[in-house]
């Protein structure tokens, strides 16, 4: 039976990260210099992975489209959650929600299949280093990320449309800073047991399946690991490593707990804090982890800014 108090929703309004008028200035420039570091290093993995040609291998390429999957749902959500802390009432249209939710599931689900793509390309280079550049073709590379970008196309719209074909009632607030589907669930008047059925089989699917690629790759990698007579060579074998299964290790445990949890325990205030960590914190720390730890970007960097010095 449909719950009553159906009305047309034309806008929601979003509550945001904290409704203390002390906290909200601090909190701004806080998450404004998260945002800015995020935005400026992921467009500067970019740029760099372009630009360099000594970056033109299938690990950049991957990395060039982490960054691309960072800063795509970082924006979706950053400047909407900025603009919470200095207005009175936080708004957003019915359209542009549905929008930003398209988007954050877009990105997202593309970072998962991306972070399970760079995992399998670190099992070629170093279980098969002889024919690293014929099995990481850079035909192989396109595909594997095509397929991720039209894959999570599919799911954001599928998500997206099935959720806002359903009917709001007239209680139009979202617990949220972002157009999430946890928090836009309570707010359907529906019946939204297929809608969360769909929500669930994907979220399953997509963090069993990707994560299945690194589990299955980090072990092997580990077995030939443990099989190099080399301590020289183990050592640059998990430095190879060590940036990539950091960020893994983060970003699939934030989603977990997030996606994965029963209905009965979610608390959204505890979603609030893991959506800020994986929306906000995640995007910033990927390109300094990869950057601060990785002396191809150091170099490159270094050979870039002489370039500009010397124009």
């Amino acid at each position: 039976m449909e719950k009553q108090n159906l009305t047309v929703v034309n806008d929601f309004i979003l509550i945001g990260f904290t409704n203390h008028p002390d906290l909200k200035g601090p909190l701004f420039v806080l998450f404004l210099i998260i945002y800015l570091i995020s935005f400026m290093g992921n467009m500067g993995m970019i740029i760099l992975t372009i630009v360099d040609s000594r970056l033109q291998t299938p690990m950049y390429f991957f990395l060039k489209h982490l960054a691309v999957t960072d800063l795509g749902y970082s924006t979706a959500v950053g400047p909407k959650m900025l603009e919470n802390f200095v207005v009175n009432q936080n708004t957003i249209s019915y359209y542009l929600c549905a929008t930003q939710l398209a988007c954050f599931l877009l990105f997202v689900t593309c970072e998962l299949f991306i972070l399970s793509a760079m995992s399998y390309d670190r099992y070629v280079a170093i279980c098969n280093p002889l024919l690293y550049t014929a099995i990481m073709s850079q035909k192989k590379c396109w595909l594997l990320v095509v397929i991720a970008y039209l894959y999570g196309l599919f799911l954001s719209l599928t998500i997206t449309l099935k959720m806002f074909r359903l009917s709001f009632c007239s209680y139009n607030v979202i617990n949220h800073f972002f157009c999430d589907c946890i928090p836009l669930i309570p707010l359907i008047c529906s019946n939204t047991h297929e809608l969360q059925l769909t929500i669930l089989t994907f979220a399953i699917f997509d963090l069993i399946s990707s994560l299945l690629v690194v589990l299955v790759s980090y072990l092997l990698i580990l077995i030939a690991i443990l099989r190099m007579n080399s301590t020289e060579g183990r050592r640059k074998a998990f430095a190879t490593c060590g940036s990539h299964l950091t960020v893994v290790i983060v970003f699939y445990g934030t989603l977990i707990s997030m996606y994965l949890q029963p209905n009965y325990s979610h608390s959204f205030d505890t979603d609030k804090l893991a959506s800020i960590f994986y929306t906000m914190v995640i995007p910033m720390l990927n390109p300094l982890v990869y950057s601060l730890r990785n002396k191809d970007v150091k170099d490159a960097r270094q050979r870039i800014w002489k370039k500009m010095c010397k124009i």
